[in-house]
């Protein structure tokens, strides 16, 4: 429910105002509009936050040029808001134009951009199975610009020692190793938020947002973020921005003075969300479960959002669409999905993908749960009739059924576990609207990290970066784990999963972004960095083959369950197939090849691509323990 102070009022353009003779606006009198400016040809409504003393009692005008006008102007609880509704015609004419702030005989006016839309920008691509999505966690991948470790206007300050403090890793860190990303055979970056988290302590993350609508300037600057967008897309990279419409953070500059009342979800005393994702398609459940489930804080340093606040929506809506065209997007990452209100967040997807129909964006919705997760894929065939408009997801019940498999490895696992997980997760398939929009993953940045998991075992890493390539799906892979990095020793807080990555920092002793600091690492006494070349080149092997195999990123699946901790699929059309056989035991196994005759009748010529040789998969073929075959053939 909206503040009942509200008023609405239309406010129509009147006579054209003398701009020469108006003042413009001092920093005090317009401390704030956002969009920071807008395009022509937009599908999206503009609706302007403006914030400043006292602006809420101004009449506004948009002189400058033709086509653009104020519709109407809304007041808010607090008096120094205004939301102004802001009608931009298909003819009018790119510029600057004036917003004039009038009041009895005082005026002033503001600056405001309303661009040329770049040509063809409604049509972008966006990531899809043919590609391999690289997680950055920014501040701690490379600091490319340590002048921006601290700055003046933010609270925090750099210390690498501290795992929860702020580490220096920005933007051009990034852009210094795009060469790096494309050589492992990603092609796709996302990174975790990198708008301006300006919280006393923990803000290294960037998720307890501070301003929506600016980069951190300890990461770099709008403009820098864009040029590295740009200079992705000319390494052939594609790049997803994280985004988080659930919550901000308590240093936000709106918390101060909120524009309305419910702006934020308050309760009398703090009030966490139960977590209880079920509430949203139970039939059972009550609506006090609900209410907490959407309304309670993620945690006290993040509050939350009321999005059935339609200033609130149409405030993330507009955002969202100025990321993509300001900075040239090609997609989003949702974090916590299901925290939000699911019927405006519905709106939300399909506002965005008014603008941008080919987009894709990705939702986190984190359930061990296969039929609530596909409840949350735009177009599923939800009893209750709820379409999220959400076109992916992140398949979290592949992320614990690999990891778990993994590390029940072995001969004869108890019933149910060991490489069997994998093949039940697959089987639950049919409950999914499309397998094509999930993104597959083993970690990211909330998991632990994979040396640890798999007891620093290399084979177990390559086993699953090899299913990670060849399952259906989007893969994504977190930065470091093509080196089995690990935490901190003796310290498992989420600060040291996510570590620094050797060699991004200057007089780092490891230098692993070059192959021959990757060799130098191998041979220190202090650190154990002896399979890191090893596991990098095998990534790269595996995601540059994958690049270029279209059977992977549209083929269908074939599986065959058996009990032994083994697994076996194909993935195939009419002209190709893949064969994976994981050997997830302690001895060498003969595959059983006969089993397979529905697919492949007899013995066939193959190609391995990871060693490069030329092999026959037949009932001879050896698997060795703990190890994975990959074998690709024409049918």
């Amino acid at each position: 429910m909206i503040g009942l102070s509200v008023a609405m009022a239309c406010s129509c353009q009147g006579p054209s105002v003398d701009l020469s003779a108006v003042a413009e606006a001092t920093p005090e009198q317009v401390q704030r509009v956002e969009p920071l400016s807008w395009w022509v040809g937009m599908q999206t409504p503009l609706q302007l936050l403006i914030g400043g003393p006292g602006i809420g009692g101004y009449d506004v005008t948009l002189e400058g040029g033709t086509g653009v006008r104020v519709k109407s102007v809304h007041q808010a609880d607090s008096p120094n808001y205004l939301f102004v509704d802001v009608e931009v015609a298909a003819s009018a004419t790119p510029g600057t134009y004036w917003l004039v702030f009038s009041k009895g005989k005082e005026q002033f006016k503001y600056p405001y951009e309303i661009a040329a839309r770049e040509e063809g920008s409604s049509k972008r691509t966006s990531f899809t199975t043919a590609d391999m999505i690289y997680l950055i966690f920014p501040d701690r991948f490379a600091n490319g610009d340590p002048s921006n470790d601290n700055t003046p206007d933010t609270i925090e300050k750099v210390d690498r020692n501290v795992p929860l403090a702020r580490h220096g890793g920005d933007i051009q860190g990034i852009i210094d190793h795009l060469d790096y990303i494309s050589e492992l055979g990603a092609t796709t970056i996302w990174c975790t938020p990198m708008l301006l988290d300006d919280q006393d302590f923990e803000s290294y993350h960037g998720y307890a947002c501070g301003d929506y609508y600016h980069i951190d300037p300890r990461m770099g600057s709008n403009e820098l973020y864009r040029q590295f967008v740009a200079k992705a897309h000319e390494k052939g990279l594609k790049v997803i921005m994280d985004i988080v419409t659930n919550h901000c953070g308590t240093f936000h500059w709106w918390m101060k003075d909120l524009p309305f009342k419910d702006w934020v979800h308050v309760f009398p005393e703090y009030t966490g969300t139960n977590i209880a994702f079920s509430t949203n398609m139970d039939p059972n459940a009550s609506r006090y479960d609900l209410n907490l489930q959407e309304s309670g804080w993620f945690v006290p340093m993040m509050p939350d959002m009321n999005l059935d606040n339609p200033f609130v929506l149409q405030y993330f809506q507009q955002w969202a669409v100025w990321w993509a065209e300001y900075a040239g997007l090609d997609g989003f990452r949702v974090d916590t999905y299901p925290y939000n209100e699911k019927g405006p967040m519905s709106r939300w997807c399909e506002s965005v993908m008014r603008e941008y129909p080919d987009l894709n964006i990705v939702g986190e919705c984190w359930t061990s749960s296969y039929a609530q997760l596909a409840y949350w894929q735009g177009g599923n065939s939800n009893k209750d009739g709820f379409d999220s408009h959400l076109p992916s997801i992140m398949d979290f019940p592949f992320q614990e059924a690999l990891t778990a498999a993994l590390c029940e490895s072995g001969d004869n696992p108890q019933w149910g576990r060991g490489m069997i997980r994998v093949y039940d997760c697959l089987s639950h398939d049919f409950v999914y609207h499309d397998l094509s929009r999930m993104m597959t993953f083993f970690a990211n940045h909330d998991h632990s990290r994979m040396g640890d998991t798999f007891g620093h075992d290399p084979r177990k890493m390559k086993i699953a970066l090899a299913l990670l390539a060849t399952v259906r799906g989007i893969p994504q892979l977190y930065n470091g784990d093509e080196m089995m990095f690990s935490c901190r020793p003796g310290d498992w807080s989420d600060g040291s999963k996510r570590i620094d990555f050797p060699g991004g920092w200057e007089g780092d002793e490891a230098q692993l972004f070059t192959p021959e600091g990757r060799a130098a690492a191998g041979q220190t006494s202090t650190a154990d960095y002896s399979t890191a070349a090893d596991l990098h080149d095998y990534t790269a092997r595996l995601f540059g083959w994958r690049k270029g195999k279209e059977v992977l990123h549209t083929g269908k699946t074939l599986h065959f369950m058996t009990r032994d901790n083994t697994y076996a699929f194909f993935r195939y059309n009419e002209t190709d197939a893949v064969f994976v056989y994981v050997n997830n035991t302690d001895h060498d196994m003969q595959v059983p090849w006969n089993h397979y005759a529905e697919l492949a009748p007899v013995a066939v010529r193959a190609h391995d691509p990871l060693s490069g040789t030329d092999l026959t998969l037949d009932g001879n073929t050896v698997v060795p323990a703990m190890s994975v075959l990959v074998a690709e053939f024409k049918r």
